[in-house]
C-alpha cells in the first residue's frame, strides 16, 4: 500500500488557482452582477459579499468528440434495452435550462451560483477607480520600508536558507577537498587492474595497492556531505519606500434646505467614498467638514450622525478648507483632493465668492475637486458659478444626483481611472 504526500505550497488551498481562473474567464458577467447588486443594496451594506447566478449554458466547457460519419463500433455499459441493429428513439422535447422555466418533461438545470467573498466583491466594485493625478511627494516623517533581495550571506535564520545555493557550495567544497585523493584513488585502481592481469592477489604489491585504495576511499568518504561553512542564506536589506501623501477633504452641506432625504443621499455618497479610500489607499488623511452658515471640522462619527442645521453659506466651508491646507497640508508635500456635496442652495451674493476662493486659493493647489449637487430641481447660482470653473480648469468635475440609484454610477464617473 502506497501513501501519497502532497507537499505543494498551496496544498491546503488547492482550489485557489481554479477560482481565480474562473473569475478571469467570467469577469465581465461578475462585474455586471456586482453593479446590479450595488443598485439594489444599501450603501452601508457595500462591504459584504454577493452571490452571483450564472446561467449553466454560459459555463459549458469545450470538449473533444468524434465527428459525424464513418463506422464506429462502441460498447455502451449498462445497456439492458437495446440489441445490435435497434434504432434509438429521439428523446422527448424540452431541454430545460436556466431554472426560470420548467421543461415539458419537468426536468431542467439550475443556474450556477458563485459566491463572491467580501474582498472579491470590493475588488470588482472599485476596479478601474483611482484618485486622479496621484504623484509622488517628498518622504513622510515616518517613511514606509520594504525589503529587497541583496544576494546571499553566510549567517541568518533557518527560514532564510537557500537550499540550492547551499548544496552548490557543498558540492564545490567536496570537490576541492577530495580532488587530490580522488586522482590518487583513480591511479591506484588503474595500477591494481594492471597487476591483477599478471599476478594473483597474494602478490605483496597487490596487497599494498588494495590497502592504499581502501585508505584513500575512507579519506574521500570522510569529507562531510554538508558543513556549516556551506550554508548560504537569502539576504534582504531594509530600504525606505517613497510614500505618497494624500488628503481628501469631504465638504457636506447640512443647511436647512438640505432635507433628510438629500442629507441621506450626501451621506451615502461620502460613505462610498470613505470605503473606497480605505480599501485602495493605505496612507491617506480624510478631513471632514460640515457647514451651514458656519463651517466646522468634525470627526467621522459626527460628520455622519450630527443633526445640527441652519442657513447656507457655502464659502464658509471653502474658507475653512483653505485654512487647513495652509496650516497642515502644504501642496509641496501632499496630494490634495476634495469632494463637496450640496443642494446648490446658497446666498446669492456668496456664490461668486465661492468661485473666487476656488479659482484663486484651492484649485491651483489640488489634484482634483469633485462637486456633487443633490437636487431634482433646476440649478441655482452656485451651479452656474461652478460651471465656469469646470470649463476653465482641468481638475474640477461636477455632476448631479437625483436618487439613490445615481450614487454608484456618479461615483464611478468621478473617480474612474484615467489613462496616462
Amino acid at each position: 500500500m502506497s501513501h501519497v504526500i502532497d507537499r505543494r505550497l498551496d496544498g491546503k488551498n488547492k482550489s485557489a488557482a481554479n477560482r481565480q481562473r474562473f473569475m478571469r474567464r467570467y469577469r465581465e458577467r461578475l462585474k455586471k452582477a456586482v453593479s446590479d447588486a450595488v443598485e439594489q443594496r444599501s450603501i452601508t451594506d457595500m462591504d459584504k459579499g454577493e452571490k452571483v447566478s450564472i446561467p449553466s449554458k454560459d459555463i459549458s466547457e469545450p470538449v473533444f468528440h468524434h465527428s459525424q460519419g464513418g463506422r464506429r463500433e462502441v460498447v455502451q455499459p449498462g445497456n439492458q434495452e437495446y440489441l445490435s441493429g435497434d434504432r434509438v428513439k429521439r428523446p422527448p422535447g424540452g431541454a430545460g435550462g436556466g431554472g426560470s422555466q420548467a421543461s415539458d418533461d419537468g426536468e431542467g438545470e439550475d443556474d450556477f451560483v458563485f459566491e463572491l467573498s467580501r474582498k472579491e466583491f470590493l475588488d470588482l466594485m472599485f476596479e478601474d477607480l483611482a484618485l486622479p493625478d496621484m504623484i509622488k511627494r517628498r518622504m513622510t516623517r515616518d517613511p514606509d520600508y520594504k525589503y529587497l533581495r541583496a544576494g546571499y550571506t553566510t549567517t541568518g535564520v533557518p527560514s532564510n536558507i537557500n537550499v540550492v545555493r547551499s548544496l552548490r557550495q557543498s558540492l564545490a567544497r567536496r570537490m576541492a577537498m577530495s580532488a587530490g585523493r580522488r586522482t590518487q584513488l583513480h591511479d591506484a585502481e588503474a595500477q591494481l587492474q594492471v597487476l591483477l592481469k599478471t599476478s594473483d592477489e597474494s602478490n605483496p604489491q597487490v596487497v599494498a595497492l588494495q590497502t592504499e585504495i581502501e585508505r584513500l576511499r575512507k579519506r574521500v568518504n570522510a569529507v562531510p556531505f554538508i558543513d556549516s561553512f556551506d550554508l548560504r542564506y537569502n539576504n534582504r536589506v531594509k530600504v525606505p519606500k517613497p510614500s505618497t501623501q494624500a488628503v481628501m477633504f469631504c465638504l457636506m452641506d447640512v443647511s436647512g434646505s438640505m432635507d433628510e432625504q438629500r442629507k441621506a443621499l450626501a451621506k451615502q455618497f461620502f460613505i462610498l467614498l470613505h470605503l473606497f479610500l480605505q480599501r485602495n489607499y493605505e496612507r491617506i488623511d480624510i478631513v471632514f467638514i460640515r457647514h451651514h452658515t458656519v463651517a466646522r471640522e468634525v470627526d467621522e462619527h459626527e460628520f455622519f450622525h450630527a443633526r445640527e442645521t441652519g442657513g447656507t453659506v457655502v464659502s464658509s466651508a471653502l474658507v475653512l478648507m483653505r485654512q487647513i491646507m495652509r496650516d497642515r497640508y502644504p501642496a509641496s508635500a501632499w496630494n490634495i483632493y476634495a469632494a463637496q456635496a450640496s443642494d446648490g442652495d446658497n446666498w446669492l451674493d456668496d456664490s461668486p465668492g465661492c468661485g473666487e476662493i476656488l479659482a484663486r486659493d484651492i484649485l491651483p493647489y489640488t489634484q482634483y475637486f469633485a462637486y456633487v449637487e443633490i437636487t431634482p430641481r433646476e440649478h441655482q447660482s452656485l451651479w452656474h458659478e461652478y460651471v465656469k470653473l469646470a470649463e476653465a480648469t482641468g481638475n474640477f468635475a461636477m455632476t448631479q444626483i437625483d436618487s439613490p440609484q445615481d450614487i454608484y454610477p456618479v461615483f464611478r464617473e468621478l473617480f474612474k481611472r484615467q489613462d496616462a
